[in-house]
């Protein structure tokens, strides 16, 4: 059974342009068994809501594992690396440079 789509959600073309700025999985130890997408998708979540990390769907990914991952990738810089990326898709797309040419 698919779980329930929320506003959250990434679109296909949203997450075509993040998929290849998440991190791979480790080399050697247990494969990685979580769904990226879904990872990311109940992140967005989080941050859209507010909710508590244990308070996520139960249709997300565990709330422990999601917040591992938000974690990791906060200390290695994929949080800025994907907004750097998705300001510059939008700002292409309104016409204007990928990046701000003033500081406010």
């Amino acid at each position: 059974m698919a779980r329930k789509s929320y506003p959250t959600d990434l679109t296909d073309m949203e997450w075509e342009i993040l998929a290849p700025l998440i991190p791979p999985a480790k080399s050697g130890g247990h494969p990685r068994t979580a769904n990226m997408r879904e990872i990311c998708n109940a992140i967005y979540y989080h941050l859209k809501t507010g909710c508590q990390w244990n308070m996520l769907p139960g249709d997300f990914p565990p709330s422990s594992t999601v917040y591992s991952y938000y974690r990791k990738w906060q200390s290695k810089g994929v949080w800025e690396k994907l907004n750097h990326t998705l300001r510059g898709q939008v700002r292409s797309k309104l016409g204007r440079s990928t990046q701000p040419s003033a500081i406010a």
